[in-house]
């Protein structure tokens, strides 16, 4: 059985369930697939499709580029017990000779979703000399730096401290308790650090507060030193600044049309056997592990808005959020929604008995087939660097030709 491209598309824009899967390794992936494909490698397929695609029923459709995956995917996957199993009619030349746009890198609708931001909210940013002239001024400045820890560790900005994304509306603050204290918000290209950048704004902190124009990327490409090493992370924060974080955070969660729920809601979505339901913890992996609410995956909150396509391949799926504190679910789910999710986030949920240690996810790919992003590491060459920037220059085109997204920005 195969489905024309057509078909992806009325799905896509009718906001139904479909998980579109390449199966292709991760650097084929990254030359070209459709804006809301997810990549799961042939080999990959019977470890990673029943986590990522919870639901036996969820229409799939795989497809490959000429290599004959597709149809040993097809059988494999109705193996695992799925249900609704096709192939993409023609694979990705189909696509293309539908006249489909195709997206390049990875990750590609969440990018192209924080330059959609920038675009409409005009989110402040600074260039790479400017914050070292004020690094080099000693002046009042916090540098925090949203990606993942281990990101962090590996290169930053000098002096920069981490503060992952989901945590930057409950530690920016604390970072920064004088208003007149500058934020600058840095990730290693652009989409991190426009999103956590754009959270601080919308959730109404006082500071002057800007981006760093095109991250570790654009401070290489200035041609000054990265810091290797760094662990600086914010200070514990205090029951007040908790409050605050929780209020700021709501707010926003409210515009952006999310939906709260409890425990019996929470049970009656997942009595809804016609849809995916994802549950996810934003934490910080160490402190899931300690506690969270069985039933529920770990995916820190700025990963998850970054790497949703990875999380949740399901477009059109349903996604809860639970958070111990709560401005990081909240602040989280803004995104989301603002992504074309129906999210919701669960309240007073760590009341009862709660589950320690790993959430079961298959165990992390190795370096078979990776797509080296030309925003990691330390030993890019500049053209990459700047060809990569360049692309995200022309997604926000991108986006108006394809036409299927179905974002909005509060």
């Amino acid at each position: 059985m195969t489905v024309h491209p057509s078909q992806i598309r009325k799905l896509l824009l009718a906001r139904q369930e479909i998980a579109l899967i390449d199966l292709r390794e991760e650097a084929a992936f990254a030359l070209g697939h459709p804006l809301f494909a997810a990549q799961i490698p042939l080999r990959r397929l019977a470890e990673e499709a029943p986590w990522r695609i919870p639901r036996a029923e969820t229409p799939i459709v795989v497809y490959d580029d000429g290599e004959g995956f597709a149809a040993q995917a097809v059988m494999e996957l109705r193996d695992l017990g799925f249900t609704q199993v096709a192939a993409l009619e023609g694979g990705l030349a189909g696509w293309r000779a539908a006249g489909y746009e195709l997206f390049e890198d990875v990750n590609s609708y969440s990018k192209a979703f924080g330059e959609l931001v920038e675009h409409y909210r005009h989110t402040p940013s600074l260039p790479a000399p400017e914050v070292q002239a004020l690094i080099d001024q000693k002046a009042d400045v916090a540098i925090l730096d949203a990606r993942r820890f281990d990101e962090y560790a590996t290169m930053s900005i000098p002096t920069g401290r981490s503060v992952p994304g989901a945590e930057l509306v409950l530690r920016a603050p604390v970072a920064a308790r004088d208003p007149e204290t500058t934020i600058i918000v840095n990730c290693a290209g652009r989409t991190r650090s426009i999103i956590g950048t754009q959270s601080l704004i919308n959730a109404g902190l006082p500071n002057k507060i800007y981006a760093l124009r095109n991250g570790t990327i654009g401070w290489t490409l200035a041609g000054q030193s990265l810091a290797t090493g760094q662990q600086g992370q914010v200070a514990d924060f205090a029951g007040e600044d908790i409050e605050i974080a929780r209020g700021r955070a709501r707010e926003v969660a409210y515009r952006a049309g999310v939906k709260r729920i409890g425990a019996d809601e929470l049970d009656f979505l997942a009595a809804d056997t016609r849809r995916t339901l994802y549950r996810f913890d934003v934490r910080q992996p160490d402190i899931f592990a300690a506690g969270h609410v069985p039933g529920f995956r770990n995916a820190p909150g700025g990963q998850l808005v970054q790497e949703t396509d990875h999380f949740a391949p399901v477009r059109g799926a349903r996604i809860v959020l639970v958070d111990d504190l709560g401005s990081r679910a909240d602040m989280t789910a803004s995104w989301l929604a603002q992504l074309g999710w129906e999210v919701f986030v669960l309240d007073g949920a760590f009341a009862g008995e709660l589950a320690t240690g790993s959430d079961g996810a298959p165990a992390p790919r190795g370096p078979e087939g990776r797509y080296k992003r030309p925003y990691e590491g330390t030993d890019n060459a500049e053209a990459a660097m700047q060809a990569y920037l360049d692309w995200e220059y022309g997604l926000v085109g991108q986006l108006e030709r394809d036409g299927t997204h179905g974002f909005f920005v509060i």
